[in-house]
């Protein structure tokens, strides 16, 4: 039998052909003994660094469960505070490994910046901020706003595509750093703030010196479905990215924590054992890690249902919801493929 026949032959059989090449990029982290992690320069919830240095935010725990799954250390992470601006080019020269910063996928990002987006790990719509004051009830009322946006985003092209749908004139002021045009909305400056909803919480939560005295109006006006990218060319790399957002998708289904992640590792479910390693179960393998990745992954960081809860949960300064972002079992979007 040639080469081509027993390769069809084994994926017929549901067998793994060949183990997978190995990954330059985590090769290379290996060796350096760090995730290289490209972070938002500061907002509260999803990538901020108090004064000692600390990193937090549920972006930085994508970084730290990727380190837990490749170097068996959720701490061996150098974050890299990136602007909008700063941050496909800090992926595409190599500065960083990972991208973790509320990054749209869209189809031109994932085709023309040699780069490749590897799952949605936060479902986000954008949206409007504004001061109570102003009794602006619907974004259809902003005829002639002043709005802050910040350049070189998605929110900055779907602000103009919404005004233009609703045959309404607005006056933009932009700016490419966020802390700047944060000063600009609470001076005066402009009467609106537009961007992810999640990040308008989060603005709103942080930023504000009286939260309760602003808004998000009601109005979703684009699908923001925002994820890690890694740079194209590295497919083992990207794999073993996106498989840690499955593992933690599929521990939160699973009802499997940080604090009990150590018990279940005895339970003799199949699905289990496979997630954890268990067993003769070894998918750390295909992706270049041990069998325990996924073990450390829950166990040092936490299920999906876990970081979002510590981040920007209901009982976090954002008081989101999960909506969405809820397991597809719970009316939500995220979904992961079986460990298997």
């Amino acid at each position: 039998m040639n080469r081509l026949k027993l390769a069809g032959a084994a994926i017929a059989l549901g067998l793994m052909v060949s183990p997978a090449m190995a990954s330059k990029t985590l090769e290379a982290i290996k060796k350096k003994g760090e995730v290289s992690c490209g972070v938002n320069t500061g907002l509260g919830g999803f990538g901020i660094a108090d004064s000692s240095g600390k990193w937090t935010g549920f972006d930085v725990d994508f970084c730290r469960a990727v380190a837990a799954a490749a170097l068996g250390d959720a701490n061996k992470v150098r974050y890299v505070p990136l602007s909008a601006a700063q941050r496909f080019t800090a992926l595409q020269s190599g500065e960083i490994d990972l991208l973790s910063r509320n990054t749209t996928w869209t189809m031109s990002r994932d085709t023309q910046l040699g780069t490749t987006f590897g799952v949605t790990t936060f479902y986000d719509g954008q949206g409007f901020l504004i001061p109570k004051k102003l009794k602006v009830k619907s974004a259809k009322q902003l005829k002639g706003a002043t709005v802050c946006v910040q350049s070189g985003t998605t929110t900055e092209k779907n602000l103009a595509d919404y005004f233009r749908q609703q045959k309404m004139q607005y006056k933009p002021v932009v700016y490419e750093d966020l802390k700047a045009l944060i000063a600009a909305y609470n001076e005066g400056r402009c009467a609106v703030f537009t961007s992810d909803a999640s990040q308008l919480a989060a603005i709103r939560a942080n930023d504000m010196k009286v939260p309760d005295d602003h808004m998000i109006l009601p109005e979703i006006i684009s699908k923001e479905p925002l994820g890690p990218l890694v740079r194209r060319g590295d497919d083992d790399w990207a794999k073993l990215v996106t498989w840690v957002h499955f593992a933690m998708i599929t521990a939160e289904e699973l009802e499997i924590t940080s604090a009990n992640v150590d018990a279940k590792r005895s339970e003799t479910i199949p699905e289990i054992q496979r997630l954890l390693g268990q067993g003769n179960n070894d998918f750390g393998k295909s992706i270049g890690v041990d069998a325990a990745w996924a073990y450390r992954v829950i166990k040092q960081v936490g299920n999906y249902g876990e970081v979002f809860e510590r981040n920007v949960g209901a009982k976090t300064p954002l008081k989101l919801s999960r909506g969405q972002n809820d397991l597809w079992t719970k009316g939500g979007l995220q979904y992961a493929p079986p460990i298997r």
